[in-house]
């Protein structure tokens, strides 16, 4: 007999402001392991991949957003124990590009255990899974070469 199987889609975003010519992130801490991820969430009936990224975006850091692209989605499989048995989900996240609005990181809801601003190489490295860092990347691409701030020597920070 094959396991059940679930199909989740999920939308999130890669919120960001510039503070002094140098790209600042949002990135959530999550349970139960404090892993580093993208905010996102589960996509409602009736809603558009692009109201639940702003939608999960604010519940999971205290931040609003001005939605200004896709970026990408990833897929993966994963299981989750349901009762006594593991169920395997098949999950697709997409992901957008959101310029900083209002709010502040203090104000997530539970499900986060810290929202943090950080700087965009910083958050690179802190990312905890792959799939994120390579969407955290295409966002750098987007937002062009002042992602990074760059020395006198024209040397990366």
């Amino acid at each position: 007999m094959s396991p059940k199987t679930q199909f989740d889609v999920s939308a999130g975003g890669v919120i960001y402001r510039d503070d002094d010519n140098e790209v600042m992130v949002c990135l959530i801490k999550t349970p139960p392991k404090g892993d580093w991820q993208l905010p996102k969430g589960l996509v409602d009936e009736n809603e558009s991949f692009e109201e639940a990224a702003l939608r999960e975006v604010k519940e999971e850091t205290g931040l609003e957003g001005i939605l200004e692209a896709p970026i990408d989605n990833i897929e993966y499989w994963f299981w989750f124990p349901e009762g006594k048995d593991k169920v395997r989900h098949h999950k697709i996240v997409y992901f957008f590009l959101l310029k900083y609005k209002e709010g502040v990181t203090d104000d997530h809801d539970n499900e986060v255990l810290e929202a943090a601003w950080m700087p965009l190489s910083k958050a690179l490295d802190t990312l905890t899974f792959d799939g994120e860092r390579g969407i955290l990347r295409k966002a750098e691409l987007m937002l062009g070469p002042g992602a990074h701030p760059e020395k006198a020597d024209g040397r990366v920070l």
